[in-house]
């Protein structure tokens, strides 16, 4: 009999990164779960270079651990001609091994070659696990979990692959037949996917020293030109026209979340010179902004692209992934700024008609109930990763400021919890800038510093929200029953007045719009 396909348990397709030279392709190549199954011991380091401890199993015994999975390695592969492989089950796309001079040829593969790959190794996994069996093919769906170029392979297997539907040429160069493929030549297909989770992926490419990496053609023997912003619109299928980083109507926005990374000091990469070319606001290779794909939700956790103190092999990167996969609720959350009072000698400058110009830093961390290192959110002033905001463009703006995207998860709740409500907090602090009056800087009459720091602890419940600030009610409470307003898509709307007094100077007032809908559909 074949396996069930019980929704939302659909098996994981996991992909690894970027490999630049041969070596690192045959290292690659020779690890079965090619990353997934590192953990870590490390936490970050603090000002001293010291790590701080923190054992992470890895991503691959979590979903093991917590949620029944199963690796789908058997008898020294994935042979399971003999009985069909559970559902519940994690899988690794290894595309590098055909370019390993061990495992394959030694020669480069193109991302289409990859993409094209992905699609077979997708239904060689259907195959195993549904057999001929009608409607569990009908029902059968992956995850696909990336990290860095992997996440790429994911878009091009999306967005050129299933969308344009492939040609006799391009199943040669990749090696494969369109019988392998389940599909017809020339036409659209299916992908077979139902969500994707990226880590640091560099959804609008790679840059150093400000400057986006060339694709040098046949003189790019390690293949850096997959992260040139014109070589990824060919194997993406973009126009010229068409912003990089978008997955233009190829697959639901809603449904591919990107996870982005912030602490580019722990990054030890290419001998520590990729994090000094990329700075602040990025993991050490990526720059944030780099980092997700248009309107899809994403989060930022403290941790560098790779490596001991790696995005993948983390404790904030699983509770990502875990609640995005199979959560209950998704919550997002903007801010809407309605005023930021002035220190009262900058106001002064202002009403002289001076130009008054800065930056304003806006502190968002948020945590499950008593989670550890801010497990759904954190991006902070003191770390490098503070959203900014011009004070010049505030005001301006039509849309609300997006702060984050996280999911809450019923099973993750203690069993013997009695409180059925999920809580989570979410800290915010708004950062006085340094002006400029008449494009000089500007000291006088005020200190720099946090014009408003509070934390809100929100209680999602079936049919209520309720919520609290830790300065008026206390740390975990929120004992307040929010309005809530039902939208027409059957999401609840709350929107809770923040900040300061009105005559407080420098100031900060406004209101957070929380979004609440059901996940798991």
């Amino acid at each position: 009999m074949p396996a069930t396909i019980t929704h939302p348990y659909y098996p994981i397709i996991y992909l690894r990164g970027f490999a630049a030279s041969m070596s690192e392709i045959e290292a690659t190549t020779a690890d079965p779960y090619m990353g997934f199954n590192l953990g870590s011991a490390m936490l970050r380091q603090d000002s001293k270079g010291a790590a701080q401890a923190f054992i992470f199993e890895s991503p691959l015994l979590r979903l093991i651990k917590d949620h029944d999975y199963v690796d789908a390695f058997q008898n020294g592969g994935i042979d399971y001609s003999s009985k069909p492989a559970p559902s519940r089950s994690i899988w690794i796309y290894r595309y590098y091994e055909s370019v390993s001079q061990s495992l394959g040829n030694g020669k480069r593969r193109s991302m289409e070659d990859f993409a094209v790959g992905l699609r077979a190794f997708i239904i060689q996994v259907r195959n195993a696990i549904c057999g001929a069996d009608a409607k569990a093919r009908k029902d059968f769906r992956v995850y696909l979990v990336a990290h860095s170029m992997g996440g790429l392979i994911c878009r091009t297997y999306l967005q050129n692959t299933c969308a344009r539907g492939l040609k006799q040429a391009q199943l040669d160069s990749a090696g494969h037949t369109s019988a392998e493929l389940d599909i017809a030549l020339g036409k659209p297909f299916e992908p077979l996917v139902d969500k994707v989770f990226t880590y640091g992926t560099p959804h609008n490419g790679i840059d150093m020293l400000g400057f986006n990496v060339p694709d040098l053609g046949a003189l790019d023997r390690m293949q850096i030109g997959n992260f040139d912003r014109e070589r990824m619109r060919s194997y993406l299928g973009l126009s010229k026209a068409q912003a990089v980083n978008s997955l233009y109507e190829s697959f639901p926005p809603s449904r591919f979340f990107c996870l982005i990374g912030s602490n580019y000091r722990d990054y030890e990469a290419f001998f520590g010179l990729s994090k000094k070319g990329t700075g602040p606001c990025s993991d050490g290779l990526v720059m944030m902004e780099n980092a997700y794909v248009q309107g899809a939700p994403r989060a930022v956790i403290y941790r560098s692209h790779s490596g001991p103190y790696g995005i993948v092999n983390s404790e904030a990167g699983y509770q990502n992934l875990r609640r995005f996969l199979f959560g209950d609720y998704q919550v997002t959350i903007t801010l809407e700024i309605d005023d930021l009072p002035l220190p009262t000698t900058i106001q002064e400058k202002k009403d002289q008609g001076k130009t008054i110009a800065g930056v304003y830093h806006f502190d968002v961390c948020a945590r499950v109930r008593n989670g550890p290192n801010y497990s759904l959110h954190e991006r902070r002033y003191d770390q490098s990763s503070a959203l900014m905001e011009k004070y010049d463009e505030i005001k301006e703006r039509k849309k609300p400021i997006y702060l984050f995207t996280g999911y809450l998860l019923k099973d993750a709740k203690g069993k013997d919890c009695p409180d059925k409500a999920l809580v989570f907090t979410l800290d915010l602090g708004v950062h006085v800038p340094a002006f400029e009056v008449d494009n000089k800087f500007w000291f006088d009459g005020y200190a720099q510093g946090f014009s408003y720091r509070d934390t809100l602890t929100f209680a999602i419940r079936d049919k209520s929200v309720s919520y609290g600030f830790t300065s008026k009610h206390g740390q975990l409470c929120a004992d307040v029953q929010a309005e809530v307003k039902p939208l027409a898509d059957g999401s609840r709307e709350i929107r809770i007045p923040i900040g300061t007094a009105a005559d407080i100077r420098p100031g900060f007032i406004g209101t957070l719009r929380i979004v609440v809908e059901g996940w798991g559909g």
